[in-house]
């Protein structure tokens, strides 16, 4: 006998649809609710360990390692198609850093191959096995491993995010994540909703693969039903056990599934055959041209034959000819005559060759420029010193001319270890590096000398193809363990380099932008960095001994046991920053903002803090020995196991070691009220005073 509820044929009234109805929208209630159950674990797997890590590489003190190679791929590969900004290079972190952020890879991966197993065997996942959902075939079976790929893999996620990410990223709402974000959760729901124009309609990744989603604690239909499927209420939540299937339908997905592959086949060989030929004909174009070139090179090199009674007018323009042809092989020769050439003007013509010849020309000037460089290490002060020192010159001005003159069009033009500074102490050398208001970003300077060069104004970062700040296709310059003594860098744009272990001392970086720059283990020493951005800056392990730091913005930057021994840091911004381990012996921070810094065994000693603001900050175990904390705003800072032998709390004198009340030293007392001063150490008695007659606590206060 026909089910009542299911067959349309009978003659029922309204009333028994009511239940159907009901039943229905249940299903896809759990359906909505197994989903997100699903969604909320594989994120919550990755984040909590994410957060965790991320708080104990920002609070703990705790050894640091190399940031793991496989994070930092991932990292990219990430940061790559959503637009972020890229962290360059290895950076530093707490070693369960590396623990935890290596297992917010590993467990949502993990876990979701769990789940896509659990589906292909059982047609349930834990969360649909909690509100009674399964998904199985035309055959009310698990639909196993091909049939789970093609519907979790291709229609639930690659199809609906792949077009969420093209309206994304070719439209104005592009970079912005969170919009990008909510168009993707819009398509994916509107993708589990099926066609509009179905008449029974049913998700989009369920048609793919041929499954249907069916409530997994009702009751199988009976064989006899099998036939009913028009005539049948079959949508989004059918299933063979609930609403039979025809084979009609199964006909429909099968030529469905048949045409995708006949079409993406087709699209294949076609890309290939003109992908081959483009090749081809670029190849060949190639060729002609180069064969061309080395025909006019070889009647150029007769030209410049001395035995051809050729006069120095007729070399100097066969030189001219030499840099118009586009061939290595001229250039080479270019630079060997620029060493090798005595006369004045001829020289003077062979840079302007290479200048003409512009960028291709710097690998080969790079390896004679590398040459020379070794040789003079290695000569010392002898009778050839002199005649190698020339020829140096001769090829750092060569680059100095392209450089400026190509500024703009120099990304990824490597000048690793290349010799463009002053080589001897004192900076005797006549050859000045000279780079203002050029953009060099992109450029590869690891390890090179640029001693007492000028890049004032210069800009080593640019935006990419898409013109957006701070998303992954920005051009960025490398100059990792780069010497850049005596360097003027005033106003450039250093945001976001390497510049590792570079030796800065003595460098005029004021002005500059150096805002999320990684300067790790760099030296800074005597460096001028007054009014400088170096917001969210990597400054761990570095130098910045007798720096001034005035002005300058370091809000939120990590400063992990630099040291800043008798730095200036007037009015400079440090709110938020990591000052984990810093040495601050008798720097001056009067006026400065270190408002929730963190400070904990910082070592303070000697120093003027003279109106400075430490609210909240970390004091935990500093050494505040002999520092001058008069005005000094310490309200909410945490100074626990802190070491007062000797800070200045006030100024004056106080003459009473009991706890009376005193004479008001107004503003220029330090503020303490509310500050428990309980565990802090070494405070004497005039300090006490102070502390319990302005609000602050301790255990001896009356």
């Amino acid at each position: 006998m026909a089910n009542p509820i299911m067959g349309r044929s009978s003659n029922q009234s309204s009333r028994p649809e009511e239940p159907k109805k009901v039943n229905m929208t249940s299903l896809t209630a759990r359906r909505f609710a197994a989903w997100t159950v699903e969604i909320t674990l594989f994120i919550a797997s990755g984040l909590v360990p994410y957060a965790v890590g991320a708080y104990i590489d920002s609070r703990s003190d705790i050894q640091r390692v190399p940031l793991n190679p496989i994070l930092v791929v991932t990292e990219k590969a990430i940061a790559r198609p959503l637009a972020l900004p890229v962290n360059y290079g290895i950076r530093n972190v707490a070693w369960p850093t590396n623990i935890l952020w290596t297992l917010a890879v590993l467990l949502p991966t993990t876990l979701s191959w769990w789940q896509l197993y659990l589906l292909a065997k059982t047609g349930s996942t834990i969360p649909k096995r909690w509100f009674g959902v399964q998904v199985v075939n035309a055959e009310g079976k698990a639909p196993g491993i091909s049939a789970i790929m093609v519907r979790e893999g291709l229609g639930r996620w690659t199809v609906p995010v792949s077009a969420a990410y093209l309206l994304w990223r070719y439209s104005f709402i592009f970079p912005n994540l969170p919009l990008f974000t909510s168009l993707t959760m819009l398509m994916i729901l509107a993708e589990a909703k099926g066609w509009p124009g179905q008449k029974h309609p049913r998700s989009f990744h369920d048609q793919l693969a041929g499954t249907y989603t069916r409530d997994a604690t009702s009751t199988f239909s009976q064989p006899e039903e099998q036939s009913k499927i028009h005539e049948d209420n079959v949508d989004i939540d059918s299933s063979p056990s609930q609403k039979p299937i025809s084979r009609f339908s199964q006909r429909s997905n099968s030529n469905f599934s048949l045409f995708l592959v006949g079409l993406t086949s087709m699209i294949a060989v076609l890309s290939t055959l003109i992908g081959t030929q483009i090749y081809i004909q670029t190849q060949e174009s190639q060729r002609r041209s180069e064969q061309t070139n080395s025909q006019k090179f070889v009647e150029l090199i007769k030209a410049l034959n001395p035995n051809n009674g050729v006069t120095n007018e007729e070399r100097q323009k066969t030189v001219l000819a030499l840099g118009s042809i586009n061939d290595t092989q001229s250039i080479k020769l270019l630079v060997d005559l620029l060493v090798k050439e005595t006369d004045p003007q001829t020289l003077d013509t062979i840079q302007q060759a290479l200048t003409n010849t512009g960028l291709k020309a710097i690998p080969e000037l790079k390896r004679v420029n590398q040459f020379l460089a070794g040789e003079i290490e290695s000569m010392g002060k002898s009778s050839n010193w002199e005649f190698r020192q020339n020829q140096l010159i001769l090829t750092q001005r060569v680059i100095n001319k392209i450089l400026a003159i190509y500024g703009g069009k120099i990304n990824n033009i490597d000048l690793s270890n290349a010799q463009l500074g002053s080589q001897v102490s004192g900076g005797n050398s006549s050859f000045k590096l000279v780079l203002n208001n050029i953009d060099l970003s992109g450029i590869v300077l690891k390890s090179a000398n640029l001693n007492q060069g000028n890049f004032q104004g210069s800009r080593f970062r640019s935006v990419g193809e898409d013109g957006r700040w701070d998303t992954y296709d920005d051009t960025m310059a490398d100059l990792s363990n780069a010497q850049l003594k005596q360097t003027n860098f005033t106003e450039a744009n250093l945001s976001r380099i390497l510049m590792n272990q570079s030796d800065l001392s003595r460098a005029n970086l004021n002005k500059a932008n150096l805002s999320y720059t990684r300067l790790f283990s760099a030296n800074l020493s005597s460096a001028q960095l007054v009014g400088a951005d170096l917001r969210n800056a990597l400054l761990e392990n570095s130098s910045l001994t007798n720096a001034d730091i005035s002005d300058a913005n370091l809000t939120e930057a990590n400063l992990y046991a630099a040291h800043l021994v008798r730095v200036s840091a007037v009015g400079t911004q440090l709110a938020y920053a990591n000052l984990t381990k810093t040495d601050w012996q008798g720097a001056d921070l009067s006026e400065a903002y270190l408002n929730y810094a963190n400070l904990s065994d910082a070592n303070l000693s000697a120093t003027r803090l003279t109106g400075a603001s430490l609210q909240s900050a970390n004091l935990e175990n500093a050494n505040l020995r002999n520092a001058d904390l008069s005005r000094a705003d310490l309200r909410g800072a945490n100074v626990a196991g802190a070491d007062f032998q000797g800070a200045i709390l006030f100024t004056g004198k106080q003459e009473s070691d009991k706890f009376v009340e005193t004479p008001d030293l107004g503003s220029q007392n330090a503020s303490v009220q509310g500050v428990d001063f309980s565990k802090a150490k070494n405070l004497d008695p005039q300090q006490l005073a102070l502390i319990c007659t302005k609000g602050g606590l301790h255990s001896r206060c009356p």
